[in-house]
């Protein structure tokens, strides 16, 4: 049985597309999870932040009682 050059021809191309497609995906994801990991670093930073005022306003208030 002959391989039919032109069927193999139309499967590379439909693959090539879908390759191209998962590969538009792909870069979309990567750029989400950019973006998700600066909300995370910047929610961090404020936690941080946060945690600082607290000790400091615990400490004033540690000095006053005493």
């Amino acid at each position: 049985m002959a391989i039919d050059l032109n069927s193999l021809k139309s499967e590379r191309d439909r693959l090539k597309d879908s390759l191209r497609e998962v590969e538009g995906e792909l870069r979309r994801l990567e750029s989400e999870l950019k973006a998700l990991r600066q909300r995370e670093i910047a929610t961090k930073r404020e936690i941080e932040a946060l945690a600082t005022l607290i000790e400091l306003g615990d400490a004033r208030e540690a000095k006053s009682a005493d």
